[in-house]
């Protein structure tokens, strides 16, 4: 017998001795050593979903349900409740004179309303109405709850970091003890506070997300305008904004980074890669994405993932105006994050 076969047959042995020890030797390469995860790339087209929540309405209310919301579970990653292995995302729906309590949890929650107006969502004592387009941030660990003051359903994207959370044994959530928080702040506080690219002199925000609670859609469309004015598109991105912590110039949470792009009429990206899985969702316009392999058209109210690392290329058959949120933030308090153009 050789010698290499021998040792080959010791090392096996040696492999199971020390699994009885919940041991492994490295060299059997155990640990991942290409970027990327199992995240594929997904879809849930609006004129497919809007049937869904309708129905989702008629069948349970906002208080039976706490949130009313149809969870976008990524295709490979059955039984997480997870859009990527950090993110979660879902569309939650409330209706004219409905209520979702008031609890509080861990994770931290972005807002991006898809549908719908009247609604608001109340943040430590700060109410924050919801118009399409806009961005609203909730800060983890604060209580809130939201309500619906208009006459038609509204919808919107909820994104949460709660795997992080999860991971590291922290998700906490607790109730209120009653249905609303009483109010304690008036509404805009947030914004004359933080939104001016002003600071109040003596005060701090509490927490590291941002203190600016809503991002109005209609200066984030005007801010985007203003930029194409004044330069060429990006060659993968167009013309691109992240959401800004006015406290620190950083994202807008620890954990997650969000964007707002803007792709003129017959724009045609370059291929693009980057190491934090995104989550988009098409606000206006029709297009076109290739992920990979996979090609997905676009239309409004539109989610797609595209996962890690995974190649992916836009286009735009008419104006189109795209939110996105991902794990940025955190890869790049890390230092894993990278790109390739």
């Amino acid at each position: 017998m050789s010698s290499a076969v021998v040792a080959n047959s010791d090392r096996m042995r040696f492999s199971k001795e020390i699994a009885a020890l919940n041991m492994k030797p490295l060299w059997e390469r155990v640990m991942r050593l290409a970027p990327g995860t199992a995240a594929v790339p997904g879809i849930w087209r609006w004129k497919e979903v809007r049937p869904l929540i309708e129905r989702a309405c008629e069948l349970i209310t906002a208080k039976e349900a706490e949130r009313r919301v149809l969870m976008l579970e990524n295709p490979a990653l059955a039984g997480t409740t997870f859009i990527t292995p950090t993110l979660y995302a879902g569309l939650q729906a409330i209706l004219p004179d409905e209520i979702a309590p008031t609890h509080r949890h861990t994770p931290n929650a972005l807002r991006f309303v898809m549908e719908g107006e009247g609604a608001y969502t109340a943040i430590e004592g700060e109410r924050v109405m919801m118009r399409p387009g806009d961005f609203v941030v909730t800060p983890g660990w604060t209580w809130h709850d939201h309500g619906n003051l208009g006459t038609k359903p509204v919808v919107w994207l909820d994104g949460l970091d709660t795997a992080f959370a999860n991971i590291m044994g922290a998700h906490f959530r607790e109730d209120y003890p009653q249905e609303t928080q009483a109010a304690s702040r008036p509404e805009g506080d947030s914004a004359a506070r933080y939104g001016a690219n002003l600071l109040p002199l003596d005060g701090k925000p509490q927490g590291p997300a941002s203190p600016v609670l809503s991002y109005p859609y209609e200066r984030t469309r005007a801010a985007l305008e203003q930029l194409s004015r004044h330069g060429d598109p990006h060659p993968s991105h167009g013309w691109k904004l992240r959401y800004a912590n006015p406290a620190t110039g950083g994202h807008v949470f620890p954990t997650m980074a969000a964007f707002m792009q803007w792709l003129p009429r017959g724009f045609a990206g370059r291929d693009y890669r980057s190491t934090d899985g995104t989550i988009f969702c098409v606000f206006e316009g029709q297009g076109s994405v290739d992920i990979g392999e996979t090609r997905f058209d676009l239309a409004p109210r539109d989610v797609f993932v595209v996962p890690s690392w995974e190649p992916y290329r836009l286009k735009a058959a008419a104006d189109c105006v795209l939110f996105s949120y991902s794990d940025r933030a955190a890869q790049e308090a890390l230092g894993f994050w990278r790109e390739k153009t």
